[in-house]
């Protein structure tokens, strides 16, 4: 598990850097992957209702993401679509086995663990030079970013997770683009158009489709 959020991490950012909507868009194909998964590993049964959510917010997010890029040609694009699609396919495994080990740990044990894991495996790819170039700034902002986005909005997916069957729980995390969008309008200025407007209604849609289900 500690191996899989690495690669997620590294994937997606990777993905992240040659084009923004591009790499959203293909990392949010995780709810898809787990609906597919679930069943086959953990023997849960994923209802015609989860899987129109599913689809409902992939319609949502790619209306909300699916501008032209600005930047870039069709190889970096190319690039861009695959790393975030191998981040899915990581963070999709994430899911799944955090299911198979939620009853031996409790919350903050897999949160704990697995990070033993990734943390050091992902300085191994800091160059060594980068090190040296962390300013205090810098260093503040990212320990205040890994207590709450980090480490607090970790505990709180896994603790709903125990409560809930993976497919329910890849769908709710397609609030996270949504989320993305309302900060950048009101923090950074960037404005949102019919089109995101309308991914946000399908989006948050599918969420309340799936948190009103009956339990599976």
């Amino acid at each position: 598990m500690g191996v899989s959020d690495a690669f997620n991490v590294l994937l997606f950012f990777a993905a992240y850097k040659i084009t923004i909507t591009v790499a959203v868009l293909t990392h949010y194909l995780m709810p898809v992957l787990v609906a597919v998964a679930a069943p086959l590993v953990l023997k849960e049964k994923v209802t015609r209702r989860t899987l129109l959510a599913v689809a409902a917010s992939l319609l949502g997010l790619l209306a909300l993401l699916g501008r032209s890029p600005t930047a870039g040609g069709a190889t970096a694009l190319g690039w861009s679509a695959a790393l975030g699609a191998a981040s899915a396919v990581f963070y999709a495994s994430n899911v799944i086995v955090n299911k198979l080990v939620i009853d031996g740990f409790s919350t903050s044990e897999v949160m704990f663990w697995h990070g033993m894991i990734a943390t050091p495996l992902l300085a191994a790819f800091v160059p060594l030079h980068a090190w040296g170039e962390l300013t205090s700034r810098a260093a503040l902002f990212l320990a205040l970013v890994a207590t709450g986005p980090g480490a607090l909005a970790g505990l709180a997916f896994v603790w709903g997770l125990r409560r809930m069957p993976s497919a329910h729980a890849s769908t709710l995390t397609l609030l996270e683009p949504v989320v993305a969008v309302l900060l950048g309008a009101s923090a950074l200025g960037e404005t949102q158009g019919w089109r995101g407007v309308a991914g946000a209604l399908l989006i948050l849609g599918g969420a309340v489709a799936v948190m009103t289900q009956a339990r599976g």
